[in-house]
């Protein structure tokens, strides 16, 4: 459902024009959150996730930016990472001017959390540039060559299945090989150097591996991870009416609104 008071505007990406999704807080602003939605790489767009961005906005006090990056396969990998990455540039530099705060905080959901990672990485290594105070990740898919939750777990369809992430894949990455490249799977990158992070996911989610394994990776590189694990929450599940969904919901809004805190 889009919002009446979110506001677009656009800024210049490497494709052309690219869209963000803005959504303020009704009291004070504290930070900045950077948004990736999630789809597959392939579907949704930057104002799917306005009511649940909204409550995040005002509960953390955070100025939402929602990203429009391009998707596949009319658009298949580098395109989507190099528009989170142009957004991102576009934060740093002009984040206190135009929307009230430097503090700055990076997330999404499912491919977001993923090209979230990919983001933290490329600003890393390509800009030498750690700008996000932390990174809330949610049920990502953090490696394109499948681990073991999303091979073994079958046709059974709960949001996912195997097949269906095997549909997804090679849309976005049709070169099976580059399927392991860190930029594209970021468990397999050096995570050294990178800021606190919140790894949720529930246990009948194909991609529950995914955050176990690279919350494991995430700190045995010397960063700070919290592992949030939900018993019975499928893929998505922070979107349904559910008591774990408002238990997810209000993890991620004290961890964004912790990290926006303080000097």
């Amino acid at each position: 459902m889009r919002l009446p008071h979110a506001e677009t505007r656009t800024i210049r990406g490497p494709g052309g024009e690219l869209p963000l999704r803005i959504l303020r807080p009704k009291g004070e602003v504290r930070g900045v959150y950077l948004h990736f939605h999630g789809g597959g790489m392939a579907l949704g767009s930057e104002d799917m996730m306005d009511p649940a961005l909204d409550a995040l906005a005002n509960a953390a006090g955070a100025v939402v930016v929602s990203v429009g990056y391009r998707l596949a396969p009319e658009h298949p990998y580098p395109a989507g990472p190099d528009d989170c990455e142009a957004a991102a540039l576009w934060l740093i530099e002009h984040a206190r001017r135009e929307l009230g705060s430097e503090r700055l905080v990076i997330g999404g959901e499912s491919a977001g959390a993923q090209l979230s990672a990919i983001t933290l990485l490329r600003l890393r290594d390509r800009h030498g540039a750690t700008p996000f105070r932390a990174a809330n990740l949610v049920y990502g898919c953090y490696d394109l060559t499948l681990t073991p939750s999303v091979r073994n777990w079958g046709e059974r369809y709960l949001i996912l299945s195997t097949p269906i992430v095997e549909w997804f894949a090679p849309m976005w990455v049709p070169d099976r090989a580059r399927r392991a490249d860190p930029d594209v799977s970021p468990l397999r990158a050096d995570l050294r150097g990178l800021p606190p992070a919140l790894f949720s996911v529930g246990t009948l989610d194909p991609l529950l591996d995914d955050s176990l394994f690279m919350a494991a990776r995430w700190t045995a590189a010397g960063n700070r991870a919290e592992l949030a694990v939900f018993p019975g929450g499928v893929h998505g599940f922070n979107l349904f009416p559910l008591p774990i969904a408002k238990e997810l919901n209000r993890r991620c809004h004290a961890f964004v609104a912790e990290a926006l805190s303080g000097a």
